[in-house]
């Protein structure tokens, strides 16, 4: 078994971009820099990517030239990496179904400063619509900002919601003017061989998600 998995993005070849697997830290990848780890809120904060002293509380980095190497930690919570086209900006985002509603997308794809139309997005490993389970207030939250977010939840037998956080994170996306977009389809709850899951087990590890450019 690989021990990670590569973005299958379009990105440019100096482009380094995937998800660690589980058991696994970032050290098995050739990542071109220091990565800048983030002390995670589920918040919308999003930082330049830099070798802080300690972990700037944000739940997004952007970066650019080949020194900077942006990373989130998730065990069920959905990864977002985005880069330009040309491979001269990139970014991540750790998007809990909190920081998703109140605007963790859309303020990285913001410090990123570049026409979200020239940007790529992949989509780690996250949990599924089968296996996340939520309340009334979630989808709310999604659907009092956008009606069409109702199409991501389905009322199950416990007449709750079965939320699809990929579906909601593609609306944020194209919502932001991001239309390239690839990956999910995977889940971190049912593939345990794979993946962490906090679901699953809340004393779980974490992934990792990384993207950064190496130079030629």
């Amino acid at each position: 078994m690989s021990e990670w998995i590569a973005a299958d993005w379009p990105a440019p070849e100096h482009i380094v971009a995937g998800t660690t697997l589980k058991g696994e830290a970032e050290s098995v990848v050739p990542l071109p820099g220091k990565p800048c780890f983030l002390d995670q809120v589920h918040g919308t904060n999003v930082v330049t990517a830099g070798d802080f002293e300690t972990r700037p509380r944000a739940d997004g980095s952007v970066g650019s030239g080949f020194e900077q190497v942006c990373v989130v930690r998730t065990a069920d919570c959905l990864p977002v990496l985005v880069c330009s086209a040309d491979g001269r900006v990139f970014a991540a985002a750790h998007a809990g179904w909190r920081g998703l509603a109140a605007g963790v997308i859309e303020n990285t794809i913001s410090r990123l400063a570049i026409d979200p139309t020239e940007l790529l997005a992949w989509l780690g490993p996250a949990i599924s619509q089968p296996s996340f389970e939520v309340g009334d207030e979630v989808r709310e939250a999604f659907v009092s900002a956008a009606p069409d977010a109702a199409g991501c939840f389905a009322r199950n037998s416990r007449d709750r919601w079965q939320a699809d956080l990929y579906g909601l994170a593609r609306q944020r996306l194209r919502s932001a003017g991001v239309h390239h977009i690839y990956g999910g389809g995977f889940c971190t709850y049912l593939d345990e061989q794979r993946f962490h899951s906090y679901r699953r087990d809340p004393a779980c590890g974490r992934m990792v998600s990384f993207v950064g450019a190496k130079s030629p």
